[in-house]
């Protein structure tokens, strides 16, 4: 008896153990996905760039652990490493008080990715000192950089960095960082290098006053107040500006290079720029013949004496005649008045 209990209860046993799981049922309605909407976009709109100003370990313990955060980490080193953190369909707390044309709190339109660099140290001089990014670290970006804009549509003018959409608190990822390599690619919005130069002598004949830098800088995209004055804030986005444009020298003041590069940038591509006025050339006025010397004049010879004319001989008068008698004729008699009838006073006609 304990010959057959035993089999049957390993048989009983093994049935049991390869019998699969019951699956847990699903929860909430059930979705039928059969038809997709054509009238969608993707949330995001903006890609924006950050440096970390923290070491590998340092930056991924900050962004996993604490309340800011960011889609993606890029770390440094020979072999860097893309991490995500926060899945694209949602918000990354990256942007903070932000904003960029008209659109404001960017973190919940917006694709953050952090990129470990140390930032800037402070010079002896009081200055700042930007750290560069390694070749293989931008090596590993680019990719990325393409595929996102790429799926979600992003347009280059949207691609932008954390001194873009809060320059009066950011400045990362600073001068330092190749935007025109990226703008090479076709990510970034770049200045035409040919109408720059084109426009560059109007603005350093006349450079602009501050209210014409300040709605240029609104126009590109920019918060900025329209003070008309060389304000610290002015100063700031300048320079958040020109890292990004013109880093070779982003100390915030506005000369004509920085105009020329606002001018194409907040101008279309297929519209006209401001002309540089042809200056009117004349032709050379040809030099005056030297003076002719005066003639002497002359006096004339006075001509000599004519001979006296001979003066004819005063010839009498002839005489007077005498005067003759003419007859008085002989006076006719008056006749004597006739006697004429009245006649009646003329009537006015009507």
């Amino acid at each position: 008896m304990k010959q057959l209990l035993v089999p049957a209860l390993l048989a009983l046993l093994a049935g049991c153990a390869t019998t699969p799981p019951t699956p847990l049922a699903p929860t909430g309605p059930k979705i039928d996905t059969t038809y997709t909407a054509k009238g969608q976009s993707s949330r995001a709109r903006f890609l924006v760039l950050h440096y970390t100003v923290s070491d590998n370990p340092s930056s991924i313990k900050i962004l996993t652990e604490q309340q800011v955060s960011a889609h993606y980490l890029v770390t440094n080193g020979p072999q860097p490493v893309i991490y995500r953190l926060v899945d694209e369909n949602r918000a990354a707390y990256h942007a903070g008080v932000s904003s960029w044309k008209n659109y404001t709190q960017l973190n919940s339109s917006s694709i953050g990715i952090e990129i470990v660099n140390p930032g800037w140290t402070s010079t002896p001089e009081g200055g700042r000192l930007f750290y560069p990014f390694p070749q293989e670290q931008m090596d590993v970006l680019l990719p990325l950089l393409k595929d996102i804009v790429q799926r979600h549509g992003i347009a280059p003018e949207n691609v932008l960095g954390h001194s873009d959409i809060a320059p009066l608190r950011k400045q990362d990822p600073g001068p330092l960082f190749p935007w025109q390599r990226l703008a090479q690619e076709g990510l970034v919005l770049w200045p035409d290098a040919n109408r720059v130069a084109n426009v560059r002598p109007i603005f350093e004949a006349t450079l602009p006053d501050l209210f014409w830098f300040q709605r240029k800088l609104a126009t590109h995209g920019f918060a900025i107040q329209q003070t008309g004055m060389l304000d610290q804030q002015t100063r700031t986005v300048l320079s958040a500006f020109q890292m990004k444009y013109r880093p070779s020298d982003f100390a915030g003041n506005p000369d004509a290079e920085t105009a020329a590069l606002l001018e194409v940038l907040t101008t279309p591509a297929n519209a006209p720029l401001p002309v540089v006025p042809t200056p009117v050339t004349t032709a050379p006025v040809p030099p005056l013949p030297p003076a002719t010397p005066p003639v002497p004049v002359v006096p004339e010879t006075a001509p000599a004496p004519a001979a006296p004319l001979p003066v004819p001989t005063p010839v009498p008068p002839a005489p007077m005649p005498a005067p003759v008698a003419v007859p008085t004729p002989a006076t006719p008699p008056v006749p004597a008045p006739a006697v004429v009838p009245a006649t009646p006073a003329a009537v006015n006609t009507p």
